[in-house]
């Protein structure tokens, strides 16, 4: 019996289902959760000391990989002023600063401590600005647990096939209305029948949430078009695509503008924090400059601030990053292209910069349903045969991969190869 599975089964003594967030209990691939004791660059070391090849990336932050030498050397001369103030510093004008400089649309912007809480406070804003209730999301997007977004929501929601989630009320659930991705006049009709009602739209510009999926052409751009005429708040939920895909994020690379924009770890460089801001009229209905209520002790939170500074100033003095992160996902992609060209096996390769994933399937992948229908037993069969080779998959067929920019071409090499060895094994 490996550490993992004796740790595993402690855990599942003192905590709900052994694990901390629902995906890591590989429920729906089945088999025990890995339990990991460090990490470096692009490499996981578990319990037992084996090491993997990491496509999580810590869900998307770890973009110059893990333990990255000068975000470790911040955090460990800024602990010794203290871990919390609960009172202003300096470095929250500095995080402040620097997100405005790189990110288009954002001329103000609040400190939070996670993504989920990022989402809620920006659809309350959105609220609060337009005196509305309804809010449109997309089906199989997902954007933290709050209560208004766990309908029809995607990654773990969807790995569990969890269609009406307890806990939620049917008031709330209302007040979110639902649309396929990509599609367009869905929006519209959705529109069309709650007139003057949606305060808000939200939607991951890029899905990573039931696999990578980009936006179809024109489909953003029709969007905002909706929410100019509309009066509708439009968000970008960056927590994934914010800082990755763009030093400004989605908003920089689609060349859309939003209203809005969420953020989770990126910003502390994977620590527990997260960001909401955007347009100075709507932010300034935020207490306390305006009546719309949001609080939190640990926001701004001193060592997740210089984590996030350190990192994001990397990003924005090195653009080169981004060249060389675009430049591994292509190789990567067109890699496994090849090799799982050479199979019977159908497939689809959705890649935007250094997101991407695979889906067993012979559609293209465009939207949640696309990716419900495509064969994602044999994704749980490649996950675990992948796991057994030291590559390290996201547990589930609604999860994008991430790329770090410590990954080798050898690394790539690598998956490339094991990936060709469980196709072989079918044929």
């Amino acid at each position: 019996m490996s550490k993992s599975d004796i740790l595993f089964k402690r855990a599942q003594e003192s905590i709900p289902g052994g694990v901390n967030s629902p995906v890591r209990a590989f429920k729906s691939v089945g088999g025990n959760p890995i339990f990991m004791k460090k990490a470096k660059g692009a490499y996981m070391y578990d319990a037992d000391g084996k090491q993997y090849i990491d496509y999580i990336n810590s869900w998307g932050p770890m973009i110059l990989g893990h333990a990255y030498g000068p975000v470790v050397e911040a955090i460990r001369e800024k602990v010794y002023d203290s871990t919390s103030f609960g009172a202003p510093t300096e470095l929250e004008i500095e995080m402040a600063e620097l997100i405005k400089s790189m990110v288009p649309n954002v001329d103000l912007i609040r400190m939070v401590n996670s993504g989920t809480e990022a989402c809620m406070s920006a659809v309350r804003l959105a609220r609060g600005y337009t005196g509305r209730n309804k809010i449109i999301k997309f089906e199989g997007c997902y954007h933290g647990h709050a209560d208004a977004f766990l309908v029809k929501a995607g990654s773990g929601v969807a790995t569990f096939n969890i269609q009406n989630v307890p806990g939620v009320p049917a008031t709330v659930s209302r007040d979110t209305l639902t649309a396929p991705y990509n599609d367009l006049q869905a929006v519209e009709t959705l529109i069309a029948q709650n007139p003057g009602e949606i305060a808000a739209i939200i939607i991951e510009p890029v899905a990573g949430n039931m696999g990578c999926i980009p936006p179809a052409e024109g489909f953003l751009k029709g969007l905002r078009e909706l929410c100019t005429k509309e009066g509708i708040v439009f968000i970008f939920y960056e927590v994934m695509t914010g800082f990755r895909l763009a030093a400004g994020g989605a908003q920089e690379r689609l060349d859309i503008d939003a209203d809005l924009v969420t953020y989770g770890k990126v910003i502390g460089a994977g620590m527990p924090v997260g960001a909401f801001g955007g347009k100075r009229e709507i932010m300034e209905h935020i207490a306390p400059l305006g009546n719309v209520y949001q609080a939190g002790t640990l926001s701004g939170n001193p060592i997740a601030m210089i984590a996030g500074v350190t990192l994001l100033t990397e990003l924005k003095n090195n653009p080169s990053i981004y060249t060389e992160l675009e430049e591994k996902t292509a190789y990567l992609h067109t890699g496994l292209q090849s090799i799982l060209s050479q199979g019977n096996t159908p497939f689809k390769i959705n890649r935007v910069g250094s997101m991407i994933s695979v889906h067993f399937s012979s559609e293209e992948v465009t939207d949640f349903g696309a990716a419900g229908r495509a064969n994602n037993a044999l994704f749980n069969q490649y996950f675990h045969y992948m796991l057994d080779n030291g590559i390290y998959l996201p547990p589930s067929a609604f999860e994008t991969w991430f790329i770090c920019n410590a990954l080798t071409n050898a690394d790539i090499d690598r998956t490339i190869e094991v990936t060709g060895s469980f196709l072989a094994g079918r044929n």
